[in-house]
C-alpha cells in the first residue's frame, strides 16, 4: 500500500485501530473497579494494592474488546506502528512516582496514578491524529490536581468518578471522529 505522507500514515493508524478505543474502554472498565474499591471501607494500603493489581486487567480486557469492536492492532505494515506501543510503555516510566506516593503518602496515590493516566494521552493526539487526546490529557491531569488540592474536603472515590467520566467523554469524542474519517 502506498502511502503518500505522514497523515495518511496516522489516520490510517487511526482507522485500523479505532483510535486506541479498545484501550479506552478497558482503561474506564478499570477505573470502574477502582471506584468500587475506594468505595468500600477498605484501609488505604489495601485499596491502593488492590488498584495495582486491577491494572494487570489492562491488556488482556483490551485485546478481548479490540475483538468484539473489530478494532485491528496489526500494524506491521505502518512505519509508525511501533510507535503506538513506545508510547503506551512510556506511561510505566513514571511508576516509580506511584510507587513513591504508595510509601510515602498513600492517600495521594491514586491522584498521581490519575494524572499519569491522564498526561500519557498528549501524544496519542499526534499518534492518531485527533485533538481528542491533545485536549482530554491536559483537563484530566488538571482537574484531578485540583482535586488533589482539596484532598482533606473530598472522598478520593471522587477521583476514580472523575476519570471515568472524563474516559467516557474521551471515548465518545473518539468514536465521532473515527466515524468522520471512515466517511471520507
Amino acid at each position: 500500500m502506498k502511502v503518500n505522507n505522514i497523515n495518511e500514515l496516522r489516520n490510517q493508524l487511526s482507522v485500523r485501530s479505532k483510535n486506541g478505543l479498545p484501550f479506552l474502554l478497558a482503561a474506564t472498565f478499570i477505573w470502574l473497579i477502582i471506584l468500587i474499591i475506594f468505595s468500600t471501607p477498605l484501609d488505604i494500603i489495601r485499596k491502593n494494592l488492590f488498584t495495582f493489581y486491577t491494572t494487570g486487567l489492562m491488556f488482556p480486557l483490551s485485546i478481548f474488546i479490540s475483538k468484539i469492536i473489530k478494532a485491528d492492532w496489526n500494524t506491521n505494515d505502518n512505519p509508525l506502528g511501533k510507535l503506538g506501543l513506545y508510547l503506551n510503555l512510556a506511561q510505566l516510566m513514571y511508576f516509580p512516582i506511584l510507587f513513591w506516593a504508595f510509601s510515602k503518602n498513600p492517600e495521594y496515590m491514586i491522584i498521581f496514578f490519575s494524572v499519569i493516566t491522564g498526561a500519557h494521552f498528549f501524544p496519542y493526539g499526534w499518534f492518531y491524529n485527533t485533538k481528542a487526546y491533545f485536549i482530554i490529557a491536559p483537563i484530566t491531569s488538571i482537574t484531578v490536581m485540583l482535586l488533589g488540592w482539596n484532598i482533606i474536603r473530598i472522598n478520593l472515590w471522587q477521583i476514580p468518578l472523575v476519570m471515568i467520566f472524563l474516559l467516557i467523554i474521551l471515548s465518545s469524542w473518539l468514536y465521532l471522529d473515527y466515524k468522520k474519517k471512515t466517511t471520507i
